[in-house]
């Protein structure tokens, strides 16, 4: 049995425990939380334990599975936890993944540990097929489209601004953009031409809204690049039109085989539960940390780096068996 531990219970620490839960090959050891633990319940009914007593279960939990944010909270907690476990996180700001690789990728290999970044379905599952499809399709262009749906990291990047209470935020592609795509236009799109971004934002009481709507609009990595929308809505609205946490997206190469042969290929995916479904990411690739680190392997992974067999339920073995 992999033994694993989930930090965080948010929207994707609910979802990596509905996973887990499902993946008859782990053993959850415990969830673990910067709350009160007694204030936690897990829909699983797992163990809840403060993040505090983590130390006490070296040697015990074989891969932890990292829930928080990437605004700020994986920046700031995963080299801490990297020292003594084996990780698996979802650090999804695409333009600093370079630099988080860097910062963990000397501590995991210093402390005998693996650490798997940047794991979900963009970056993930969206950033395997890119490499497939430029791999198979050299004379073409990428081109990647987010929503309609709920960005958890975005969401919480806006929640962490002071005066906020709650928010959610959309990713909107823009159909026209879409179009030109899929009709094999392959048009050069800027980040503002491809996408819009929708902020639904519950203040506090006395907050300053225009503030709050100006760090928004302004917020790199984020927002700065977007035509983004903010609307002040109360939290009664929040929970009524925007707490089902749907999303979805696709990644198409468009390219040439020859001057007179155009090829289009397509992923796409349509989610009912973002943070479901990346936790179903998530649960996947700490199996294959778990069996990258019985052969020896240390040091920071992505999901390049990760053969596919080792992310399948039953022996690797079987799904050369039975899928290819």
């Amino acid at each position: 049995m992999i033994k694993v531990g989930i930090v965080g219970y948010g929207n994707l620490g609910r979802g990596v425990c509905l996973a887990v839960d499902k993946a008859e090959d782990f053993e959850c050891v415990g969830v673990f939380t910067r709350r009160q633990p007694e204030t936690v319940k897990p829909i699983t009914g797992y163990k809840v334990y403060s993040v505090n007593d983590l130390p006490k279960f070296k040697g015990e939990i074989d891969v932890l599975i990292l829930c928080g944010g990437s605004a700020t909270d994986l920046p700031a907690t995963t080299a801490g936890y990297i020292k003594d476990f084996n990780t698996v996180d979802s650090f999804d700001t695409h333009a600093k993944i370079p630099e988080y690789f860097e910062k963990l990728d000397k501590i995991a290999k210093e402390n005998g540990k693996i650490g798997l970044i940047s794991v979900g379905w963009d970056p993930g599952v969206f950033s395997l097929a890119r490499l497939l499809f430029g791999s198979v399709l050299p004379d073409g262009k990428d081109y990647t489209f987010w929503g309609k749906g709920v960005s958890q990291g975005h969401s919480d990047a806006i929640r962490r601004i002071k005066g906020v209470k709650n928010a959610i935020q959309y990713t909107v592609p823009k159909e026209d953009a879409l179009t030109r795509v899929r009709n094999g236009e392959n048009p050069e799109l800027s980040v503002r031409e491809k996408h819009a971004r929708e902020c639904f934002v519950v203040a506090e009481e006395g907050a300053d809204r225009t503030r709050i709507e100006k760090e928004i609009k302004e917020m790199p990595n984020y927002f700065s690049d977007y035509d983004t929308t903010v609307h002040f809505i109360s939290e009664e609205e929040l929970k009524a039109n925007h707490g089902k946490l749907a999303h979805g997206g696709v990644v198409i190469r468009s390219g040439k085989t020859t001057d007179e042969n155009s090829e289009l290929l397509q992923l796409s995916l349509k989610l009912d539960s973002n943070p479901e479904f990346t936790g179903s990411v998530l649960t996947a690739y700490a199996r294959a940390v778990y069996r990258l680190y019985k052969k020896g392997e240390t040091g920071v992974k992505t999901v390049f780096d990760i053969p596919l067999k080792y992310l399948y339920p039953l022996d690797p073995e079987q799904a050369f068996k039975t899928l290819l």
